[in-house]
């Protein structure tokens, strides 16, 4: 089995950058989801309240398009994510630079609630906010994670239920009771929904298409994920009883590349009606395209735990005994190291009215 695309997403929501390779750290991808779009509420003229901004929700977000432009080793140039609106009015359309590591000094300091799971994190300011504001038509401010992470949440840790490194298995093969949040400080996450990675495998893909009308394909990047694998003799779905993955580098093996990383994957990735979504029009699609969700519900439904909604994917987190920055690359060789005998079952410790579903 190979790594065949790997994705990373700087700006919660909005399509994801692909790349070649990346460093693998145990809160994700480096600059993936450190920042997200907030939807301002006023009443007259003060802030009320400020809404996360999510494609399930906000199908617009779709309208955006990123590519990281990383800058060299000793540059004096900064790495930046080019943000492109790319509305169906081609006359509307425009594009920025966002700084992937802007300083904080003199930003306003917010608190940001995301599916329960709390952190700080920097209004980025006018600059950024009406420029974005521009595009959707409404007031909307950008956020930036800085150096803050938030709790990971549930049984979505490898060290749910206080587990040690080496006995994480043993934990998931009980009946999830540990409802609250992981207490191990590295294990936290951005702004992404509730894991640092989320694995799927070209042969679902290749399930999902073969749903739709003959010459259709399901558009891969609707599902968010940031590691994708195939292997000709896996069937679609396998990976849902996967519960470790060993990466190993068949390119360059110098010293400043190492050879092996190990992912634990812990939870079937739920889905919502984002997959429906035309990202040419920020609209749902027409037709059977956008009933994606409705196909997958007549025989994904395979998690006890989100029973009423197709689960899609793996969410990951790096081995706790492996070391971050290990760099993993298109091409690489992937292993099943371990199975689970049964699905795992997510459970919900979420605040009445947050959504679990990937809304990515």
């Amino acid at each position: 089995m190979q790594i065949t695309q790997l994705y990373t997403y700087p700006i919660k929501s909005l399509r994801g950058a692909p790349l070649k390779s990346s460093q693998v750290t145990k809160n994700g991808f480096p600059f993936d989801r450190r920042f997200i779009i907030l939807k301002v509420h006023r009443d007259t003229s003060s802030i009320v309240r400020l809404q996360n901004m999510t494609v399930t929700y906000f199908h617009e977000m779709t309208l955006f398009k990123q590519d990281l432009n990383v800058a060299p080793k000793g540059s004096l140039c900064s790495t930046v994510v080019k943000v492109a609106y790319l509305p169906p009015d081609e006359g509307k359309r425009s594009a920025v630079d966002v700084p992937l590591e802007p300083s904080v000094e003199g930003l306003e300091v917010l608190e940001i609630d995301l599916h329960g799971s709390g952190t700080k994190a920097y209004n980025m300011g006018e600059k950024y906010n009406s420029w974005f504001s521009s595009c959707f038509g409404y007031e909307v401010m950008l956020a930036y994670l800085g150096p803050h992470l938030r709790p990971v949440l549930g049984n979505l840790s490898p060290n749910a239920a206080g587990q040690s490194n080496n006995s994480w298995f043993s934990a998931l093969a009980k009946p999830a009771s540990f409802l609250g949040l992981s207490s191990d400080v590295d294990e936290g996450i951005t702004f992404a929904d509730v894991a640092p990675y989320l694995v799927i495998t070209e042969e679902s893909l290749q399930d999902v298409s073969s749903r739709l009308p003959e010459g259709e394909e399901m558009d891969v990047t609707k599902f968010r994920p940031n590691i994708v694998l195939s292997d000709t003799h896996n069937a679609p779905y396998e990976e849902d009883f996967w519960s470790k993955l060993t990466i190993r580098s068949t390119g360059d093996t110098s010293q400043l590349r190492e050879t092996a990383v190990e992912f634990v994957l812990t939870q079937n990735c739920a889905r919502c009606k984002s997959l429906n979504v035309d990202y040419n029009t920020g609209k749902v699609a027409p037709g059977e395209t956008g009933q994606v969700l409705k196909k997958l519900m007549k025989d994904r439904r395979v998690d006890k735990g989100t029973k009423y909604s197709p689960v899609f994917g793996r969410y990951g987190f790096l081995n706790p005994g492996n070391m971050s920055h290990v760099t993993i690359a298109i091409g690489d060789d992937v292993m099943v190291t371990e199975r689970n005998s049964e699905r795992t079952t997510f459970s919900k410790p979420m605040k009445s009215g947050d959504i679990h579903l990937r809304g990515l």
